[in-house]
């Protein structure tokens, strides 16, 4: 069995598994860095979590899909949001994050920096 059993408890949390760009497998499949889920004493469901990278392509993809275009054809405003809601995720402490998240925004490196230099000095005067 590779997939879990049709269940109301699956189809509740498969929202959240599909959102966290995880996978949902059967319990007899779970591996060690698998969580397994349980209903009513039952193991219903294993959930294989993304790897970090992984992560932050799944969100961008989502951000891009949430704005209905590219993200790097979005005002600087906009993009300036995203950034935050990157940095609220944890988009900036996955190796080469910036990086990615610069070429996904079609700016530079230093640009999104500063994004958040700006974000950090206004949550500063606050």
């Amino acid at each position: 069995m590779t997939e879990p059993v049709d269940h109301p408890f699956v189809r509740a949390v498969k929202p959240l598994v599909d959102a966290m760009g995880a996978q949902m497998i059967a319990p007899d499949q779970a591996g060690g860095d698998d969580v397994v889920l349980s209903w009513e004493g039952e193991d219903r469901m294993a959930v294989r979590l993304p790897h970090l990278s992984d992560s932050l392509d799944h969100i961008l993809a989502e951000l891009q899909r949430r704005h209905g275009m590219p993200l790097s054809e979005l005002d600087r405003k906009t993009k300036q949001s995203v950034v935050r809601i990157l940095e609220s995720r944890g988009a900036f402490s996955v190796r080469h994050g910036v990086e990615t998240v610069a070429a996904a925004l079609g700016v530079s490196r230093f640009t999104v920096y500063n994004y958040l230099n700006r974000e950090s000095a206004a949550k500063s005067a606050e």
